[in-house]
């Protein structure tokens, strides 16, 4: 080091020791420290330096515990003044002391493990394999976040029984118990150069009680019959720190930590848990702990770790260990808002800066603030305070913004009571409640009163578990209120009891409406506005997230990104054929829900709600189809498969709806012998993919009668074949549906194939008197086949209706697009009539009424849909629309539709 070198480190070092008497202590019965500091103090420390001081082909039993010690002061003092000094962030600080931790495991690991092997030789399976010991660092040390005078958290598990090969021999058990007791020892032992790091093991099986060390299989096992909800807390931040097979350990573990749905129990659970910590702290009067007090380090990693808890099993973004990284991705997500978690950031910050600082005095770990005046003054200084004051006041306002955060997501509201929780528990007393409900805007309140009676009676309420029924009980006077204040409080009570009862089996989602009281809100605003959506939560309750996301109603989906992330999500569970299938169903209702709570909301009108629904349908067709080609056991060629997926019907018109059945034709080009009966088990896959009914519902149900031949076709066909069906042998009525197909998913070249035979058929000149002939007898068959019986208009089926518009398109288009190719588009029929009447085909005022009653009718018909019932309306309130339907078909067809 040169002078001014040696003058600078000097300044550095005078800076810290008013604040660190372990470092003045160290620097006085250690004369190598200084200069050993003075070798890196300019750059945070990393693994290779601490490796090359420790010297490990060098280390033996007799040096190891004095060359680890060593390092650890080297490590401290070149922390303690890089961080008073301003040049070390505490990102730096905890992960500096997170590898020193790595490196003092790893090291003691092995020349402990050497010793027992000259021993007793290598500790192998019964089928030969040598085993390992697997080190599992827990809490701060697993999670990369180490504080400077921490213990560590170790769990010790090795993967399989068996014996040593040596002349001593022993059990592997016996084995691991000796390496990881000496372990313990070199690292937690006080010798006169003093120690390493304590050592809890208290986090193993069974704690303090269970062996020291465990087998997989016996761990796995401790998971399924005995693991407790607060292990699966201290499991999230669980990291494999020796072990040739961590992989297979966490594997094992995250099943138990992460549930496959999303999890709001857990919020009960972390609650009792952290009620526990309060009360011990309030117990030793230890308000002024900064972990574990109120407003401390505790409770902001308690509400990053209860999400993770919640949700980590669907979104595996959250299975990740940092503390500040999982709240940033809370963000993302949108579960928490950006300024709830700048604050907690920076509280987090604050109190582990705080936390370095306390435990810097004289490397103790502690977590209170000092009594001392001294203490208090260097602290405070070392914080950047002019005074213990100003440091006070700071740090009260860091805990105010944590506990406050902390009780929005923690609060139990089944500690606030509810001014109707008494309409539940006088349930048995019909003429009571009936009365109450009266009162409450209820218009039939004896029908309700006795709908409450009955449930509350019911054998599945009375079946159910206790911890189940309180939070039942919890819920439906809320429910009772909520309903009262919709405009149908009869229809949505009903709908919201069939609800809360479908779901009653499922306490995870239970606790989370009890939790998130807004969530209920949003239930009964959904359910009182749509049957059709009662029904779909009800089969579909994963949805309620999505309640607690402001961000679904702002905005219509990227369906590029969306696209991108969900083949993402399947290819990280590749190959778990099942797990695919419910992914690709689960993120299919979650996007026809988003865009259902929008439609309720009026933000979207009918043709942006069909555009949307139609370019999932395809997405999801189109991640299907390269799913199914990657599972084909059999394939002819390497890359993508020169196959289509053909829409017709509504989804080819991009017309769907939300149930919607999908109308396709499967085609190939592909000259290869073998790719007809490959395509054929492709169609088949896909097509089983598309149909079967997992865990996870449905996606979709499938028509396939109208590819060539209907059922007695082949699955798929070729281009070449289909060009020969449709233009030699296809009846008028295939090609009227071809008037609304379109290329959906798969090769865009097939696709664009299907197109060109497609505008070829439709252009072919054709006999009108034919023509109009077979459009009649085809709607003739449809009447007998959709007769309305009742007084009530079918919007859809009834002369006048939807079919009757879209038949006149069909035939404009088979008669003209000869000579006006713009007929060919699909354009939709409102635009197709617009287009017609402009080519002076048919009168254009006539066809304009005519596109405008079609839209109405749309419209009608989804407001039907989603309240259950039948397409039928009161034929007056639609009859100008019906009147301008039948005029343009008498004007077309020549004779009067009108019954």
């Amino acid at each position: 080091m040169t002078d001014s070198d040696t003058k600078v480190l000097k300044q550095d070092i005078s800076a810290a020791l008013p604040h660190s008497r372990y470092l003045a202590r160290m620097l006085t019965c250690r004369p190598w420290l200084g200069e050993q500091i003075g070798q890196y103090i300019d750059a945070p420390l990393d693994m290779d330096a601490m490796r090359q001081f420790v010297d490990p082909p060098r280390l033996d039993r007799d040096c190891l515990r004095e060359r680890l010690r060593h390092l650890r002061c080297w490590v401290l003092g070149h922390l303690i003044v890089r961080d008073i000094g301003g040049k070390a962030d505490l990102w730096e600080v905890v992960e500096t002391m997170s590898a020193f931790a790595d490196l003092s495991v790893q090291v003691a690991h092995d020349v402990e493990r050497a010793a027992l092997v000259d021993r007793h030789g290598e500790p192998k399976s019964r089928d030969g394999q040598v085993q390992q010991l697997h080190i599992i660092g827990m809490g701060k040390l697993g999670g990369r976040e180490l504080n400077v005078s921490s213990d560590i958290d170790l769990i010790f598990a090795y993967p399989d029984d068996g014996d040593t090969d040596g002349e001593k021999q022993i059990s592997n058990f016996e084995f691991f118990e000796r390496l990881g007791k000496r372990i313990i020892q070199a690292l937690s032992e006080i010798t006169e150069h003093g120690q390493v790091f304590r050592v809890d093991m208290r986090l193993r099986p069974n704690g303090d009680s269970g062996p020291l060390v465990c087998s997989f299989d016996m761990l796995e096992n401790y998971f399924i019959s005995q693991g407790r909800e607060w292990e699966r807390y201290a499991w999230i931040k669980a990291r494999v720190m020796v072990g040739d097979r961590g992989d297979e350990l966490i594997k094992i573990a995250r099943p138990f930590i992460y549930r496959k749905y999303l999890d709001f129990g857990a919020i009960n659970a972390m609650r009792d848990l952290h009620a526990q910590i309060r009360r011990e702290v309030a117990r030793k009067d230890r308000a002024d702990n900064i972990k574990l007090g109120p407003g401390g380090i505790r409770e902001i990693e308690f509400i990053a770790q209860v999400f993770q808890l919640i949700r980590g099993g669907r979104d595996p973004m959250l299975q990740i260990k940092p503390t500040v990284q999982v709240l940033k991705r809370l963000v993302q997500q949108g579960v928490l808002e950006t300024s709830a978690v700048d604050s907690l950031t920076c509280a987090y910050a604050f109190l582990r800066r705080l936390e370095h600082r306390l435990q810097y005095l004289d490397d103790a770990q502690t977590h209170d603030l000092p009594t001392r005046p001294e203490d208090q003054s260097s602290v405070a200084r070392a914080m950047g305070f002019a005074d213990y004051p100003a440091l006070l006041t700071e740090l009260a306002k860091h805990r105010r913004e944590v506990s406050a955060h902390f009780d929005d997501v923690f609060a139990d509201p089944a500690e606030d009571g509810h001014e109707h929780d008494v309409l539940w528990e006088s349930a048995d007393d019909e003429d009571q409640l009936s009365e109450t409900l009266e009162r409450l805007g209820y218009h039939d309140p004896q029908t309700c009163a006795r709908r409450l009676g009955s449930l509350k009676r019911g054998s599945r309420y009375q079946s159910r578990p206790p911890q189940i029924k309180a939070r039942f009980d919890a819920l439906i006077p809320r429910v009772i209120e909520a309903s009262a204040g919709m405009d149908n409080p009869d229809d949505t009570l009903a709908r919201s009891l069939d609800f809360i009862d479908a779901i009653g089996g499922r306490g995870a989602y239970l606790a989370m409406l009890q939790q998130y009281p807004q969530a209920l809100d949003k239930v009964c605003e959904l359910v009182s506005a749509s049957k059709w959506a009662a029904q779909y939560l009800s089969r579909h309750p994963i949805l309620l997230d999505e309640l607690l996301d402001s961000r679904v109603l702002a905005t219509l989906p990227d369906w590029p990104q969306f696209a991108r992330d969900l083949i993402a999500e399947l290819d990280r569970v590749e190959p778990d054929t099942e797990r695919q299938m419910d992914i690709l169903r689960e993120q299919h209702h979650t996007q026809v829900f988003r865009l259902l709570t929008q439609d309720l909301v009026g933000k979207l009108s009918v043709e942006t709600l069909a555009d949307n629904l139609s370019a999932l349908a395809d997405l999801m067709l189109d991640v299907t189809l390269t799913v199914a080609w990657r599972k084909l056991n059999r394939r002819h060629r390497e890359g993508p498969p020169a196959f289509a997926v053909i829409a017709y019907g509504k989804l080819g018109g991009k017309e769907l709806g939300y149930a919607s059945d999908l109308d396709i034709v499967f085609l190939f080009d592909d000259p290869d012998p073998d790719a007809a009966e490959i395509y054929a088990r492709l169609a088949q896959r896909m097509n089983t993919w598309l149909s079967s009914q997992t865990a996870a519902g449905s996606l979709f149900e499938t028509d396939l009668r109208l590819r060539p031949n209907g059922d007695a076709g082949l699955i798929v066909t070729s281009i070449e074949a289909f060009r020969k069906y449709q233009m030699e042998h296809a009846w008028i009525w295939e090609h009227q549906a071809l008037t609304r197909a379109r290329f959906s998913a798969g090769d865009i070249q097939v696709g664009d194939a299907f197109e060109a035979i497609r505008i070829d058929v439709l252009r072919k000149q054709r006999d009108t008197a034919t023509l109009l002939d077979e459009v009649r007898k085809m709607r003739q068959k449809m009447m007998d086949a959709h007769g309305n019986k009742s007084e009530r208009f079918d919007l859809k089926h009834d002369r006048g209706g939807l079919v009757d518009a879209e038949f006149i398109v069909q035939y404009l288009v088979l008669a003209h697009a000869h000579e006006h190719g713009v007929l060919t588009g699909n354009l939709g029929n409102i635009a197709l009539l617009r287009i017609a009447g402009e080519l002076g085909l048919i009168p254009i005022e006539l066809a304009l009424k005519t596109g405008d009653a079609y839209r109405e009718f749309r419209r009608l018909q989804h407001r039907q849909r989603l309240n259950g019932l039948k397409s039928g309306v009161d034929p007056d309130s639609v009859r100008p629309l019906r009147e301008a339907v039948c005029a343009l078909w008498s004007h077309v067809f020549g004779d009067n539709c009108a019954t």
